[in-house]
């Protein structure tokens, strides 16, 4: 039944989806999902959703999976060879997986029968809803910048001289880095999907032979995060340091819509701040920083991994924040504000699996409560920020630093504690 309730939400939920970007003259997930069929879509998703659903498959299957779908794109890259058909951004391959994915939905309806099918239908749903998350989260962005036409970039721009105007900062010192160091954070930011696939893996390795999911795993909170953040998007519009204050992430676009050229060069002055039109195609996706939340959880399910994947979890976090201020895509505030909301989330959901206790009551309402005074003192607060930086710098920090300490705490708590080995009492010496 909550499987079932849960399908239906989602379902109606990307029905309303692809209604709200239809009068907006853009195709909807439903629509661009279907098109993934035929037309040649971007391939890592749908590999990484291919590779999250064989975790309920045998060695055997898996590789049977994995070789249909190659077989299918070979196939479709032919035809399309033949017919010469333009591929869109470079993408010539990619449909023998969501083709893969659909046909194990038709054996697992079809072939299977009590626990095994409900267990292929959930790693099928599993694969279908990373593809389904990036295509709805296209269409949250196309909604945000159709309909919130004037951004708080000026507020929150102000509030972060509290923090010392990071994204200029780290915009000064990524430029000074030369191509090097562009490249690596580009290929880090743009592959944050990829990490989360691999720690994801790593957690549902046992799935196939235990013939179950774990209670909680590393999708659940990926998907959570995407799902809610951008409505806070639509509460908060915030397009960016690089757009409100910059020629635009290409150098050219967005400039004549900027309060100023001034990223990552010129700290803007402190000023008065005021909601600022700006133009119906740049997304207002900076307040949270979800590439920061989605890090943030990255590196917390990546702490029971081998060394290995510890030491990638940590370097996916630093790299990530610093590919986010670096390119001029958030503010420090942003970052603040998403760890907060990746901790938070991540509360709420381990809490809702073990069962609510008071700790986790508490550690998600406090969450919570910084979370909504952090998006309050951004919005009401900005010029006593800036002017008085010693005082709100520290108390940010230590508001983000109190929710980090909280959650350690709290899900210490949660532990298992392994029961003390008994000694075996001393025997007499026989005579």
């Amino acid at each position: 039944m909550l499987w079932a309730a849960v399908g239906v939400a989602g379902l109606g939920f990307l029905i309303t989806l692809e209604i709200a970007a239809r009068r907006y003259g853009q195709p909807g997930p439903i629509t661009n999902q279907v098109k993934g069929l035929i037309c040649a879509p971007k391939p890592g998703p749908l590999y990484g959703g291919l590779a999250l659903m064989t975790v309920v498959l045998t060695w055997r299957q898996r590789f049977i999976a994995v070789g249909v779908a190659i077989g299918i794109d070979v196939v479709f890259t032919l035809v399309r060879w033949a017919v010469r058909i333009k591929m869109t951004d470079g993408h010539f391959f990619g449909n023998g997986a969501l083709w893969v994915m659909l046909g194990c939905a038709v054996i697992a309806v079809t072939r299977r029968t009590g626990a095994e099918r409900a267990l292929l239908l959930k790693g099928v749903g599993l694969g279908l809803l990373l593809v389904a998350g990036r295509k709805t989260g296209d269409t949250w962005l196309l909604i945000t910048s159709k309909t919130r036409p004037a951004v708080l970039d000026q507020y929150v721009a102000t509030a972060d001289q509290a923090l010392g105007d990071p994204s200029w900062l780290a915009g000064r010192i990524l430029r000074a880095t030369g191509p090097i160091g562009t490249h690596l954070l580009h290929l880090v930011y743009a592959q944050l999907a990829v990490a989360a696939v691999v720690v994801a893996l790593y957690q549902l390795r046992n799935v196939a032979v235990e013939r179950r999911f774990p209670s909680h795993h590393l999708v659940r909170t990926f998907l959570v995060i995407g799902l809610i953040g951008p409505a806070i998007y639509m509460i908060f519009p915030v397009v960016g340091p690089v757009f409100a204050y910059g020629p635009g992430a290409s150098g050219t676009g967005g400039v004549h819509w900027a309060v100023a050229n001034l990223w990552p060069d010129t700290p803007p002055p402190i000023n008065t701040p005021h909601p600022m039109s700006y133009d119906e195609f740049t997304p207002r996706n900076c307040m949270p920083s979800l590439h920061t939340a989605w890090a943030t959880a990255i590196f917390i399910h990546s702490r029971r991994a081998p060394r290995f994947l510890r030491f990638a979890g940590t370097f996916w976090l630093i790299a990530t924040l610093s590919a986010t201020l670096g390119f001029g895509y958030h503010y420090g505030a942003d970052l603040v504000a998403g760890v907060v909301f990746a901790l938070t989330i991540e509360a709420a959901l381990r809490s809702l699996d073990r069962g609510w206790d008071r700790p986790g009551i508490q550690l998600v309402v406090s969450g919570a409560t910084v979370f909504a005074a952090l998006l309050v003192s951004y919005r009401y607060l900005p010029v006593e920020m800036a002017r008085h930086p010693w005082v709100f710098g520290p108390l940010l920090i230590l508001a983000m630093t109190s929710v980090v300490h909280g959650y350690v705490r709290t899900t210490k708590l949660w532990e298992p504690t392994a029961a003390p080995t008994r000694q075996p009492e001393p025997q007499p010496e026989p005579v």
